[in-house]
């Protein structure tokens, strides 16, 4: 029997400002998705100071929360919490599926084109993309060389916090060999790109233990992690080497960080002093 969890999930983000701020525009990107293998039970978003909210799904699937602030403000708090079911990893990263024949063929590269295609914060230099050429020569079918590189970038680059920061590249991670989930996702992705293999960005949450005691509450995290095509997609943890199960929640999906940010907006009023983040997930079942 497939045994599932369930998992309560509050993200608290938000800024604070050098004075008064006269009116803003925001969108969170941080209500989870209904999906095969996970489903929404409750979730909800709320702002202070309060604002009318609306939702709409975006180009890329993702479910955002978009509202306006217009009463006097020196601090912008989203609050986002979920209850969720998810299903373990199972055989999500089974089978072969698609030969490189297959993902070179003109209707593959049309359907996927806008996940082929490097973007700021995934293309490669020189150095990475002879990596990619390197790794793939070496496997036989597109799933073998995704796992393979997904294994090199967590060998290869030290998991940091703090050693990057939200508009670092996958070359200057690289560089440095250090990141965090982010980072990884964006080098993977842009690994897979590079040899014509669709990819793209997932964000989400993370319960850190797999072994998490019901009823307890920790801090998680925001995640990131790469998913591919590979004639159905599938997905992997490039960060902690674990497939994608019971552990994660699903947030938005795109073709790196900048498509799925979890709040961003444009405000008027003195600069902005500082952004807050805090997760926190309880397994309740």
């Amino acid at each position: 029997m497939v045994q599932s969890w369930r998992l309560r999930v509050q993200h608290k983000t938000g800024f604070t400002y050098a004075g008064k701020v006269s009116s803003s525009y925001n969108e969170a990107r941080m209500s989870p998705r209904n999906e095969p293998h996970q489903a929404v039970l409750d979730a909800r978003v709320e702002v202070w100071p309060p604002a009318r909210t609306y939702k709409y799904e975006d180009y890329w699937g993702t479910a955002v929360t978009a509202f306006d602030v217009h009463a006097a403000h020196e601090a912008l708090q989203v609050t986002a919490t979920a209850t969720v079911e998810t299903l373990p990893a199972g055989d999500r990263l089974t089978g072969d599926g698609a030969s490189w024949a297959d993902l070179a063929a003109p209707e593959s590269v049309d359907r996927w084109h806008e996940l082929l295609l490097p973007t700021p914060r995934t293309a490669l230099d020189e150095e990475l993309t002879e990596l990619a050429e390197s790794i793939k020569s070496a496997h036989a079918t597109p799933q073998a060389f995704a796992m393979a590189v997904s294994e090199r970038v967590r060998a290869e680059v030290e998991y940091q916090p703090g050693a990057t920061g939200v508009q670092t590249d996958a070359v200057h991670a690289w560089r440095q060999r250090k990141g965090v989930c982010q980072d990884i996702s964006h080098l993977v992705v842009g690994l897979l790109r590079a040899v014509g293999m669709p990819a793209r960005y997932v964000s989400g949450y993370l319960h850190p233990s797999s072994s998490a005691a019901v009823g307890e509450t920790v801090v998680g995290q925001s995640h990131a992690w790469p998913e591919w095509w590979a004639g159905r997609w599938m997905a992997f943890d490039a960060t902690n080497g674990i497939p994608v199960g019971e552990q994660h929640v699903v947030v938005g999906r795109g073709r790196e960080y900048g498509d799925v940010p979890p709040l961003k907006g444009v405000y008027s009023g003195p600069e902005n002093t500082g952004q807050g983040v805090e997760v926190a997930i309880t397994r309740l079942r």
